[in-house]
């Protein structure tokens, strides 16, 4: 094994392969409730949520792995300044952007993490090359940054990351605070149109974008990325890089992604929960979740949602918000967005 190598923990002598394949990915959730969001942005999150959700399926079209379609679906969100994710990411307290993101490999249990990631474009690509180029899972802050740029993966300077709308949010946050508001990042410009709307909720509240997969070989993977909380104190890390909190992959029992009130998620190991429910005890995916999300999650005074798939085709999502940007595609269903919870 050389350096760096995970173990491949479920091997199996003969692999089965079949068409069989599964996308589901979120982009946040939170108080998203009908009626709040105009047509014109109501119709840019589900074309932006559809294109995420066929980029990945495009992967697994190709009988591409579950690793590659939940990174290529999380890196068109972390492209896209509708979301708290890469650009479009939460400002710190000082006005600066730390982005957090991780990866797992639910057939060898390889998994690859980032934090506090400031010059990163994708934070997602660098959490992947973490997991296969490096022994480690963890790595933060610049040390992350220069790894990227020893791995090849593309920088991003301030003003990439930079959207009108979240230093607005910002602001408001600072002022409510009786804070001194920074200076813009250098080379920061006002964003137009749609995409520059105000928002009908605050994702820098809570705003995570994430996805899990399922492969023709039916290994699972699980991918998440956030820009954390608008008004964070520089450092703070939440939930989404965290193995076992935001982001979990067994081909034991499921992939899983999650979205909320991170300290909440950390606390109880929220996504390895949900998995060890599957894996131990025989619940189904969705009782798996509903049994987190509305039992100890709510009763700590967390909010959030989280979305999973199982190696035998399981899709599943559960939120105790009144809405989560979601969406979900398979090789024998078809493309299904959704923003509200009375939605199916």
């Amino acid at each position: 094994m050389t350096p760096g190598e995970q173990p491949d923990m479920h091997s199996r002598s003969h692999e089965p392969a079949d068409s069989r394949w599964a996308l589901l990915l979120h982009g946040g959730a939170g108080a998203i409730a009908r009626g709040a969001l105009r047509p014109e942005q109501e119709l840019a999150y589900r074309s932006s949520l559809a294109a995420a959700a066929q980029a990945g399926a495009a992967v697994l079209e190709a009988r591409g792995t579950a690793v590659d379609a939940a990174e290529a679906a999380v890196r068109m969100l972390e492209d896209d300044p509708l979301f708290n994710a890469g650009r479009g990411a939460a400002f710190t307290a000082n006005g600066t952007i730390e982005l957090d993101a991780a990866i797992m490999d639910g057939h060898s249990l390889a998994a690859g993490a980032v934090a506090g990631v400031r010059r990163t474009r994708n934070p997602i690509s660098l959490a992947r090359a973490v997991m296969t180029r490096s022994p480690h899972v963890l790595l933060a802050g610049a040390g992350a940054d220069d790894f990227a740029r020893e791995a090849g993966i593309e920088a991003a300077d301030a003003a990439w990351f930079f959207t009108a709308r979240r230093w607005q949010s910002l602001e408001r946050f600072l002022m409510a605070h009786h804070l001194p508001v920074p200076p813009r990042p250098a080379g920061a410009a006002d964003d137009q149109g749609v995409q520059a709307a105000s928002l009908a909720h605050d994702e820098g509240v809570r705003g995570t974008v994430g996805a899990v997969a399922l492969d023709h070989r039916g290994h699972v993977a699980a991918a998440t990325s956030t820009g954390g909380i608008t008004g964070k104190r520089p450092g703070r890390v939440g939930d989404s890089p965290l193995i076992g909190a935001g982001t979990y992959a067994s081909n034991r029992a499921c992939a899983l992604s999650a979205t909320g009130t991170g300290e909440h998620f950390i606390r109880l190991t929220l996504a390895r929960s949900v998995a060890a429910l599957v894996e131990l005890q025989g619940a189904t995916l969705q009782a798996a979740m509903d049994a987190m999300i509305h039992g100890p999650l709510g009763e700590l005074g967390g909010e959030g949602g989280v979305i999973g798939v199982t190696p035998d085709g399981q899709l599943a999502w559960s939120m105790n918000t009144s809405g989560m940007y979601r969406a979900r595609i398979s090789s024998n269903s078809a493309l299904h967005v959704a923003l509200y919870g009375d939605e199916p």
